[in-house]
């Protein structure tokens, strides 16, 4: 009975420590949403950019496994390299090790529960007292969810009973079995991690059988490694499914913790006295923080001047299915860990909404040169822009829900009201195709009929279109940033300019009409007008919303 209680007492305290470090994530990614998605934007960088990225972003949310199935997710829709996934992926596992040195430095000092319960009770307060999605709210939840880790480390400490006589025997004999002892803690650890799919828990769980004495510090070091192998899962999980450089970004994760645990372990001896001289006379969980660190930091060391080289070993490993180049890459939402940072997850859908842009420019500008070439059979090119207008309908309905379920979830005031101006800006993109096909169906509506527009009207839209085509080609430029005053004035008068450009058209129109000009030509001339018109109104409309993000 009572190894019943105790196996109740060590599931209660974990649970209690782990759903203490999902609040104090999830807290603090609300609370610094827009401030982690300007750091992300570091990851397009080089390698060392990208390495300090993980490391700030995993040591502000605590979760190195939140970090990399980010990456892979940011891979799988583009918005990554698999070099710049490595460099972030490197600092990651720099960065997961803070939580060690938390639970180290604070968390053995002093009575727990004389931090963790004024923790909770201030949390608690601000949370009920803070109106709805404000910071001060999501700061509150983080105070709260230190106080629930901090509570579970203490009960975790109490439920670890003290080690009898029969154990200390038995721990004494694996521990003295040389290089097996240290592959049977390996893997101890990475079987541990994969089942609570956290290594910051599992990393406080072995200090904290350290500190009671249950295990020495060679095997504490052992099943940390292990613990750094383990975490892999998350992201091993998040690219099932997902494209091949997605899978390949989860692979350099799984490489550089594997091969990294291997080296540890050909050198443990060696290694352990590095750790023991830099720890000093410090305490056993101070010297399995300071371990789990420099562990961290030389495996950064070692991979990182050779990131391009991992990820083409990858490549070579993970090959790309059969036709998926040709397949165009459809938006689905992310899994957890991400749906706790809905803010995070607009990065991603802002690079969708930068590629429906693009295909907006290449179909108005694929119809200019069909207006000057004038191709007699039109069949297959409509064909071709019908497939890049129906694309577009998926992005704008893939897009729309995506953005709604993120809407759905807490988040800032700033990223709700952000949702909406993408939400509308995904909307005057699709309307931007339609109409790039409507043009198309006109020139062939044109053929069917044998209207032919003469080289004089055809002359007067070459400035007319130009102009639509250069507001096209200032919204890619500008999109999914803050457009100043100043570029939303440029946006205005691109945008007078069509409309007076459409007035004179249309005049100009009226009068061949009224000197014996073919009516149906002339009509057909208008419709054209009107459509690229259209285009204008609807590019202004994004850079109105632009302005207002």
């Amino acid at each position: 009975m009572n190894v019943v209680i105790m196996i109740i007492e060590l599931a209660g305290s974990l649970g209690l420590f782990l759903y203490g470090m999902k609040i104090l994530s999830d807290g603090i990614q609300r609370a610094a949403g827009d401030g982690l998605k300007r750091t992300l934007n570091l990851m397009t960088g080089n390698t060392f950019k990208a390495l300090m990225t993980g490391l700030v972003v995993t040591g502000i949310i605590q979760s190195s496994s939140a970090t990399t199935v980010m990456v892979v997710s940011f891979v799988n829709a583009g918005l990554l390299t698999v070099v710049q996934a490595a460099g972030v992926i490197f600092g990651a596992n720099i960065g997961t090790t803070v939580t060690a040195w938390i639970v180290s430095l604070i968390g053995f000092k002093f009575q727990i529960s004389a931090l963790a319960l004024p923790m909770i009770g201030v949390g608690f307060l601000m949370m009920m007292t803070a109106k709805r999605k404000t910071h001060l709210r999501d700061y509150g939840e983080a105070a709260l969810g230190f106080g629930l880790l901090f509570l579970g480390l203490d009960f975790l400490s109490h439920a670890i009973p003290k080690p009898s006589a029969e154990v200390v025997h038995f721990l004494a004999g694996v521990s003295n079995l040389g290089v097996v002892s240290i592959l049977i803690a390996v893997a101890t650890g990475t079987i541990l991690t994969v089942i609570i799919h956290s290594s910051s828990a599992s990393t406080a769980i072995v200090i904290t059988l350290a500190v009671e004495g249950v295990i020495g510090f060679e095997m504490a070091a052992g099943l940390v490694l292990g613990c750094n192998i383990g975490t892999t899962i998350d992201a091993f999980l998040a690219s099932i499914g997902a494209n091949t450089n997605a899978r390949r970004a989860a692979w350099i994760h799984i490489l550089f913790n594997v091969l990294g645990s291997v080296w540890a372990v050909v050198l443990f001896r060696p290694f352990l006295s590095l750790v023991n001289l830099l720890a000093g006379s410090s305490t056993i969980a101070q010297h399995i923080a300071m371990m789990h660190t420099v562990f961290n930091v030389i495996n950064a060391i070692l991979f990182a001047p050779f990131a391009r080289q991992l990820s083409e070993l990858v490549s070579r490993m993970i090959k790309a299915r059969p036709g998926e180049d040709a397949l165009p890459q459809k938006l689905e939402y992310i899994a957890a860990p991400l749906m706790s940072s809905p803010e995070l997850n607009l990065m991603r859908a802002q690079k969708e909404i930068s590629d429906m842009a693009g295909l907006c420019g290449t179909m108005f500008g694929r119809w200019r040169e069909l207006l000057k070439e004038a191709p007699d059979d039109l069949g297959e090119e409509v064909e071709r822009l019908k497939d890049m207008e129906e694309y577009a309908d998926q992005m704008r309905d893939e897009l729309s829900r995506f953005l709604l379920e993120c809407a759905g979830h807490e988040m800032s005031a700033d990223s709700q009201r952000d949702i909406g101006i993408l939400l509308r800006m995904v909307v005057d993109l699709e309307d931007i195709t339609d109409d790039c096909f409507s043009l198309v169906l006109l020139l062939q509506k044109a053929n069917s009929r044998k209207l032919k527009l003469d080289k004089d009207e055809i002359e007067s839209l070459g400035p007319y279109t130009l102009l639509v085509e250069d507001f096209l080609r200032f919204v890619k430029d500008n999109i999914n940033r803050k457009i100043t005053e100043e570029q939303l004035a440029v946006a205005r008068d691109l945008e007078n300019s069509i409309d007076d450009f459409r007035s004179a058209l249309k005049k100009k129109a009226r009068k061949r009409l009224q000197t014996g000009a073919d009516v149906k030509s002339e009509l057909l001339f208008m419709d054209i007008v009107r459509h690229v018109e259209k285009i204008g109104d609807h590019a202004y409309g994004v850079s109105h919303a632009l302005r207002e993000l």
